[in-house]
């Protein structure tokens, strides 16, 4: 208990560090460039210290709990006990299935549980005047997540370059920008950045991390990033996807109706 309140400590400490020089910046502007006092100090004083204390917080739950859980997900989920398997038999992709449906499952849950993701959502049902729904949008993002997972740890296990995944994914991005619905494009690649962020990032690394450290000749270095990287690329691939599903939807149910209306006249 002792140790972990002295790691929290330094923690803290650690925060403030990194948080002093924003501080600074927004303290130098408000106060010299735009020469006016600080409105409710108090608030704002208590706000910083929230700040503070939940960064310290939180970044000290990802080493005692998400970290050690991807890993040992990772561990257990590929074990040759669990797989059935000799240890030192040959494995082939097909038998880390359950690796696969792990990443989709956990790559769509913490999507949608992802802060940024729910502002950025219900901002975009705002503007848009009700067009774009925000149950939808987090759904689609959390889909494009949770394939991103599920390929990306096919990627591990097989050991294939990420490049090649990468750059397959930005022609279809592209190809989708030149054909998906205006109103979406810049919508879908805000949300391929949201998504990766405070509750996905530290288990899509912890899992990265685990399984190219359990799996025969991969390497955590070479092999275990890139996750990330591919969750951010595949959420615009399936927000404009939505998009362009809703789209024609929408002409299909339009055409239907002007039809009937003509069977009537």
């Amino acid at each position: 208990m002792i140790t972990i309140l002295t790691d929290l400590l330094w923690t803290f400490f650690s925060v403030v560090r990194d948080v002093l020089p924003i501080a600074a910046v927004l303290l130098l502007f408000q106060l010299v460039i735009l020469r006016k006092p600080i409105p409710h100090t108090k608030k704002v004083a208590l706000g910083m210290f929230y700040v503070l204390l939940g960064l310290a917080l939180f970044l000290s739950g990802l080493e005692l709990a998400l970290f050690p859980l991807g890993r040992e997900m990772a561990a257990q989920l590929t074990d040759p006990a669990f797989l059935g398997i000799e240890p030192g038999a040959a494995v082939e992709w097909l038998d880390y299935y359950w690796v696969y449906i792990f990443a989709f499952a956990i790559g769509f849950a913490t999507t949608i549980a992802e802060p940024s993701l729910i502002a950025v959502a219900l901002k975009a049902q705002e503007a848009s005047g009700g067009a774009v729904k925000a149950n939808g949008l987090r759904i689609a993002v959390a889909f494009g997540v949770a394939i991103s997972l599920a390929v990306g740890t096919f990627r591990i296990v097989t050991g294939t370059p990420l490049y090649q995944y990468m750059i397959v994914g930005y022609v279809i991005v592209v190809i989708q920008t030149l054909m998906a619905p205006r109103m979406i494009i810049p919508l879908a690649y805000d949300s391929g950045g949201v998504t990766t962020s405070t509750v996905t990032v530290p288990l899509v690394a912890a899992l990265g991390l685990g399984l190219a450290s359990t799996v025969p000749g991969r390497s955590p270095l070479l092999d275990g990033f890139g996750l990330i990287a591919l969750a951010s690329l595949f959420p615009m691939i399936t927000v404009m996807g939505y998009a362009q599903i809703s789209n024609w939807l929408s002409r299909r149910k339009a055409d239907q109706d002007s039809q009937g209306e003509n069977h009537e006249v």
